[in-house]
C-alpha cells in the first residue's frame, strides 16, 4: 500500500531522476490538502454507520427490486451482506482519501472482489450506484465538518465506480 508521496518517489527513483516542477507541485498539493483529508476522514469515521445506513436506504428506495423476493438483497443475510460491503467500500475509500492515492483500493478491494462477485452472481449496477450514493453523503458530511472544497472526496469513490463499471463483473 502506497500513498501519494511514496508513489511519486518510486516513479522518480525508477527513472533515476530528481524531482521536477510537476513532482514538486504534486507534493505541494498533497501537503496543502492534508488537513482537509484528515478532516474528511474524521467526519467519515464519526458518521460511518449513519453513512452506510443512509446509503442503503437510498439505494433500496431507488431500486426496491433488490429487497423483494428474488432480489439480490432479499433475506436478512443478503441485506446485511450488502450493508457490510458498503461499509467495506467506505472504509477503504477513507484510507485512499488520507493516502491521496487509490492503490489501496486495487490491492484490498477491487482485485478480490471481482472474483467474489463473479462467483456469487452479484449485479454490478446496484453496487456502483451504492458507491455513488455514499460519495454524495460523504461530501455532505465533509462539508458540514467545515471543509469548503470537497472535490478531493470524489477520487476514491469515482475510481471504484470506474473500475467496477469497466470490468465485466
Amino acid at each position: 500500500m502506497r500513498d501519494a508521496v511514496t508513489s511519486l518517489i518510486k516513479n522518480y527513483d525508477v527513472t533515476g531522476r530528481y524531482f521536477d516542477r510537476n513532482a514538486i507541485d504534486s507534493l505541494k498539493s498533497y501537503f496543502e490538502s492534508g488537513t482537509a483529508r484528515v478532516q474528511a476522514a474524521a467526519a467519515i469515521n464519526s458518521n460511518a454507520a449513519s453513512i452506510v445506513k443512509q446509503a442503503g436506504s437510498r439505494l433500496f428506495d431507488e431500486q426496491p427490486e433488490l429487497i423483494r423476493p428474488g432480489g439480490n438483497a432479499y433475506t436478512t443475510r443478503r441485506y446485511a451482506a450488502c450493508l457490510r460491503d458498503m461499509d467495506y467500500y467506505l472504509r477503504y475509500a477513507t484510507y485512499a482519501l488520507v493516502a491521496g492515492n487509490t492503490d489501496v483500493l486495487d490491492e484490498r478491494v477491487l482485485q478480490g472482489l471481482r472474483e467474489t462477485y463473479n462467483s456469487l452472481g452479484v449485479p454490478i449496477g446496484p453496487t456502483v450506484r451504492g458507491i455513488q450514493i455514499m460519495k454524495d453523503i460523504v461530501k455532505e458530511q465533509v462539508a458540514a465538518a467545515g471543509v469548503t472544497n470537497t472535490s478531493f472526496v470524489d477520487e476514491p469513490f469515482d475510481y471504484m465506480t470506474r473500475e467496477f463499471s469497466e470490468t465485466d463483473v
